[in-house]
């Protein structure tokens, strides 16, 4: 092939857990219990590169980070990428350990609304007793975000469209283009939801 056009997960899993570390010290957090904070992930599907990889760039994050020791994984799950699974396995590790859950990471939107209907039903309030960010930033997380439910959406988009056709009429036309053509993505915390919301495709 001439160009390989991809969006990078493995630094969508960094942003997500970069952004967590700015926000916790930011707001001046604590943990729920212990001297450490603990963290939930659901996981994307089993065998999924994407879901591998944004796993990898998550946990790789924790072990890069200057102070990356106050963080623990304590539940980590495949919520195969959908809001029922999402909502059973929260359910289960709010069961194994709810008041100490402080961060959840979904390794997708779905997943993340899913758990939070678990988390509301088991009497905590998501977003504020257990910090909320997944990778999307579907419409559905942002509408969860301005309810005050979620945190913070990292972008995975579907949208490479104008890029790739961009690329293909410069190939047709004979002009170089480098071997791989990264699509760019943002982060997107609660507080730019509302705004942010009118401008989203998907």
């Amino acid at each position: 092939y001439v160009t390989h056009i991809y969006a990078d997960a493995v630094k969508e899993g960094q942003n997500a857990f970069n952004w967590i570390d700015e926000y916790m010290k930011k707001e001046n957090k604590t943990p729920r219990s212990g001297s450490t904070f603990n963290i939930a992930i659901l996981e994307g599907t089993v065998g999924s590169s994407v879901a591998a990889d944004r796993l990898k760039g998550f946990k790789d994050a924790i072990t890069a980070a200057e102070d990356g020791s106050k963080y623990n994984v304590l539940f980590s799950q495949t919520g195969e990428y959908t809001r029922a699974k999402g909502k059973e396995v929260m359910e289960s590790f709010l069961k194994s350990g709810g008041d100490k859950i402080d961060i959840l990471f979904a390794c997708n939107d779905d997943m993340a609304l899913g758990a939070i209907q678990a988390i509301e039903a088991a009497g905590l309030k998501p977003g504020k007793d257990i910090v909320i960010v997944s990778i999307d930033a579907a419409k559905g997380s942002f509408n969860a975000m301005i309810e005050g439910k979620m945190n913070c959406a990292v972008e995975h988009t579907p949208n490479f469209g104008d890029l790739l056709m961009e690329t293909a009429k410069k190939i047709v036309k004979g002009e170089s283009v480098p071997a791989t053509i990264e699509v760019q993505e943002g982060i997107f915390p609660a507080d730019t939801a509302a705004q942010e919301l009118p401008n989203r495709t998907y």
